[in-house]
Order: C-alpha cells, then sequence, then structure tokens
C-alpha cells in the first residue's frame, strides 16, 4: 500500500473550515482519475467518474478531510494564546502537546499546557483536577511579538509524525485521513471498470463540527447510494469491556450498521457482507453508541439515499497516537473497489 500518501495526507495540516492545505494534496493525487473535478462553495472536492450510459445510478462515497483542532480565539499582550476546539477533546489527552499554529506567514511551533502550578508546588488535591478544555494555551516562546505574528482564528494543530510500527501505522489525523486515501486508492484500483454507474468521491470539509461539507455536497449530487467512509473505534485493548470494543484490529474492515446519526440500509448491508464473502474479503459488523458520520448526510440529503458505512477501526482515537492496522485498511479499499466493480 501507498504509506507515502497516507503520511502525507496525515501530517498536512487541516482542521475544520481550512481543509485547503489537504485537498490541494489530494487534488494533485486524483489527476487523471475523474472526469470532473471541481470544489464547491463549502470548500469539498467533488470527483466525478462518468457513467457509460444514461440512467445509471448515482454512487457517492463520502471521505472528510478535516482532523479535530484548534482556532485562535484570543493573543494576550504576553504572548500566550488561548484557543476555541473545532472537533471533540478528552483533556486528559492535551498536556504536554507540541503544535503548530499556521498563520498567513508560515507555521510556527509552540508547546500547549494548562493554566496552573507544575506538580513541584502544587498540592495532591489540586493534581487530581483535569482542566477544562479552554483552560490550555500555547506558548510559541515569542513573548509580546506573538500578536504581530498570530491572529484571531488562525488554525492550531497537534504536532506529531506519522509512524510505522510493525503491522501498524500510528499519526494523528487518521480521522479521517485514512478515508481520503481511501477515495484515491479505491478508484485507482478499480481502473477503467464500473462504468455503469456515475461514481462521485467527495472530500468534503466541517465533517468534526457536524457533517456540514458532506451536506452540502450530498444535496449537490443528490446519490442513489451513499457509502460513508471514516474511522471507528478499536477498544480492543485493555480497560475496555468486550462489548464496547465495537471493532478488532486485524479482523478487516467494519460493516458499519448504525451510529448516532444514521442506520445503514439494511440490504445494502447484506449485499456488502455477501460480496465480502465472495471475494474473500475480511470483515466484521460494526455499531457506535454514538458519534456520526458522512453517510447520514448522504442518506438524509434532498428526497433521501440508501445508505451505508465503510470503517476502519482505529485504537485512541481522536488524539496523537492513532493506531490502525494496515491490513485493516487493505480491505476497505478491496471492499469499495469490489463494490463499485459490480457495476
Amino acid at each position: 500500500m501507498n504509506l507515502d500518501l497516507l503520511k502525507q495526507l496525515c501530517e498536512t495540516p487541516g482542521v475544520p473550515g481550512h481543509e485547503e492545505r489537504v485537498r490541494n494534496v489530494i487534488r494533485a493525487e486524483v489527476e487523471g482519475l475523474f472526469d470532473h473535478v471541481e470544489t464547491d462553495p463549502m470548500g469539498s472536492l467533488l470527483c466525478r467518474r462518468d457513467a457509460s450510459g444514461d440512467g445509471a445510478p448515482r454512487v457517492m462515497l463520502l471521505c472528510h478531510m478535516d482532523e479535530i483542532g484548534f482556532l485562535v480565539s484570543h493573543v494576550t499582550e504576553k504572548g500566550f494564546v488561548y484557543l476555541h476546539p473545532v472537533g471533540g477533546f478528552d483533556p486528559r489527552n492535551l498536556f504536554s502537546r507540541r503544535v503548530l499554529v499556521c498563520t498567513d506567514d508560515g507555521d510556527l511551533p509552540g508547546v500547549m499546557n494548562p493554566g496552573g502550578k507544575p506538580v513541584h508546588i502544587s498540592t495532591p488535591e489540586e493534581r487530581k483536577k483535569v482542566p477544562e478544555v479552554s483552560q490550555f494555551f500555547v506558548d510559541l516562546g515569542l513573548g509580546a511579538a506573538t500578536k504581530e505574528k498570530v491572529k484571531v482564528g488562525d488554525m492550531v494543530v497537534l504536532d506529531a509524525p506519522f509512524t510505522e510500527m510493525g503491522e501498524k501505522v500510528v499519526s494523528k489525523a487518521l480521522d479521517n485521513r485514512v478515508a481520503c486515501w481511501l477515495g484515491i486508492e479505491a478508484i485507482r484500483a478499480l481502473g477503467g471498470a464500473g462504468r455503469g454507474a456515475e461514481i462521485h468521491v467527495a472530500f468534503t470539509t466541517q465533517e468534526e463540527v457536524g457533517l456540514r461539507g458532506a451536506r452540502t455536497a450530498s444535496y449537490r449530487v443528490r446519490p442513489d447510494i451513499g457509502i460513508g467512509i471514516d474511522t471507528t473505534l478499536s477498544c480492543d485493548t485493555p480497560g475496555v469491556p468486550e462489548q464496547d470494543r465495537t471493532t478488532v484490529q486485524g479482523e478487516g474492515f467494519g460493516l458499519h450498521v448504525r451510529d448516532g446519526s444514521f442506520i445503514s440500509d439494511k440490504a445494502l448491508v447484506s449485499e456488502f457482507e455477501a460480496l465480502a464473502k465472495k471475494e474473500k474479503i475480511p470483515y466484521q459488523r460494526t455499531m457506535l453508541r454514538s458519534g456520526g458520520q458522512d453517510g447520514a448526510a448522504a442518506q438524509q440529503a434532498a428526497a433521501g439515499a440508501r445508505a451505508i458505512g465503510i470503517v476502519v477501526g482505529t485504537r485512541y482515537i481522536h488524539t496523537v497516537t492513532e493506531m490502525v492496522q494496515k491490513s485493516d485498511i487493505t480491505a476497505a479499499r478491496d471492499i469499495l473497489a469490489a463494490y463499485l466493480r459490480t457495476f
């Protein structure tokens, strides 16, 4: 598999509303794979592969480009930068993090910490408290000069490298650059097949703050079938009850049955399941208690669509140590290509 592309996608900053760098990477990569490519008013990259005849069904793959991150909300006179989150963070994962503050004039390294006393002068009671996300700030080491370089609305991302570890890869932003990789590589694997359907791949914006780009893109395309491609939980780790693990890494792609935003089309679930068995592609049925993904936007747009989710189980999700198994990504690519090939 093309890990260099996945690494580039993961390490490129792009929080909700600021996905342009990721979009530029994808636009260059899909050159020649589609018949038409455009950017919509929300910033989503809409790619279309035309059908060979009239009246073909419209099949839409939705892959969101944004990662969880922050926007600068205030810079103090001493140069400390306060933030608003865009996406869901557990503050326990934010202590002592390196970040990039992305300005119009370049990216500036910084460190993120919560306000308060260090361990040497804090009481045992104080050390038990978990700060709110709003209590964290960024120090760029520039003092008062920070106000000249950083403005309200600048993007801030957690700064961590993409790493290969045995059969796993670890990175920030695997949610959801894995899906961006899949949207590209599934079409590449399809080759010249699948022309019985009009295939749309939408690389969408602002999923982490409410499926916003997917909603407008789905109204634009009005698909007959929508496939939301995303990560999901893989809690096959110590401290989590078996019934809450969602997926097990190494057991294949996730055939997403439901989450907090939608219930997959029952017939599509059966169709994908039968195809996975026929093609000997490993899979597991998955359900998520809460949360949502872009498949819901496709299902509910305009007069509605049949929709399903294809997901990749991810350990330590919404952290800088997100971990996926390479064979699960490959299985997700293979089922998407196999399904599109049926048209």
